[in-house]
């Protein structure tokens, strides 16, 4: 019987003392047993290091600190010396269901036309208590005009897993742009591969005042920066717009001197329903973060 294929886990922690530990053994204490656990510290100014030491001393992992790099950069780093078939980016912040290495091992080998497979996540509070009411999203398929034109959920960032052959062939991470996860699947599926959605809960994602997702300023520009490096496509224009009018509607009473930025990049032509109904809560917002 052939040997379980390997994987990299790849693991970039920045300030995260508090959940870096139930980050690295929700990856240790896995189902499946063939795993590359690489752990980088980067540049944090908390007691992640002595913690991630600390079980370095029990587990067998590599681990490196190094000075700030960025998160895509330093999964470059990880790429570059991955032994594995598979190479799986993970949050420092988030966890990992026990058997989760070991399904999408299983749903990959099944699925060779598939360069990158996620599944469902689960929300968790800053204590780890479960948030009540979420939905687990159907399994799909995606090709790159799913993801382009946003038609429908994409794979979570906390469950990727990619062939690593497949992700080093795009030239892995774009290190000048700081969310990694659009930008690699957009380019992967753009290639011809497919992006599927598995039915399966594979991760918890943690809820959190630091979330990426949070910072809308800086979800705007990384997801523009990523946008643009398909503008030569027929879909830019639309693909572009209709992220403008989904973030106008998201930051019209959150946060009102963004909207107005993000207004004044949608020209007349490109109004949508999500335009019109952000209109009227901009307008009467209370004026958080205002001008």
């Amino acid at each position: 019987m052939p040997q379980d294929p390997l994987v990299t886990i790849a693991i970039s922690c920045y300030n995260h003392e508090r959940y870096i530990e139930e980050s690295l053994l929700s990856a240790i204490k896995q189902t499946y047993k063939n795993i590359e656990l690489l752990v980088f510290d980067d540049g944090s100014t908390d007691d992640s290091v002595s913690k991630i030491n600390a079980l370095k001393k029990k587990y067998s992992f590599t681990f490196q600190a190094q000075k700030n790099k960025g998160l895509s950069q330093t999964l470059n780093t990880a790429l570059s010396i991955s032994k594995g078939k598979y190479f799986v980016p993970f949050g420092s912040d988030d966890k990992m269901l026990p058997d989760r290495i070991e399904k999408q091992v299983a749903y990959m080998a099944q699925h060779s036309n598939t360069a990158i497979c996620g599944g469902n996540i689960l929300k968790i509070d800053d204590n780890g208590t479960i948030v009540a009411n979420q939905k687990i999203n159907p399994p799909a398929t995606q090709c790159f005009y799913d993801l382009f034109l946003n038609r429908g959920p994409g794979i979570p960032a906390p469950t990727m897993f990619f062939r690593t052959e497949n992700l080093k062939s795009i030239g892995g991470f774009n290190p000048n742009i700081p969310l990694e996860d659009l930008y690699v699947q957009l380019k992967l599926t753009h290639k011809g591969y497919t992006a599927d959605v598995m039915n399966d809960v594979l991760a918890y994602y943690r809820i959190h005042p630091d979330n990426t997702y949070k910072n809308l300023e800086y979800m705007l520009n990384n997801v523009l920066k990523t946008y643009e490096c398909f503008k030569d496509d027929p879909y830019y224009e639309q693909a572009k717009y209709k992220f403008l009018n989904g973030m106008l509607l998201r930051t019209a009473k959150r946060n009102t001197k963004l909207a107005i930025q993000v207004l004044s990049m949608i020209p007349f032509r490109h109004y949508n329903n999500k335009t019109w109904r952000a209109l009227p809560k901009l307008i009467f917002s209370k004026g958080k973060a205002n001008v």
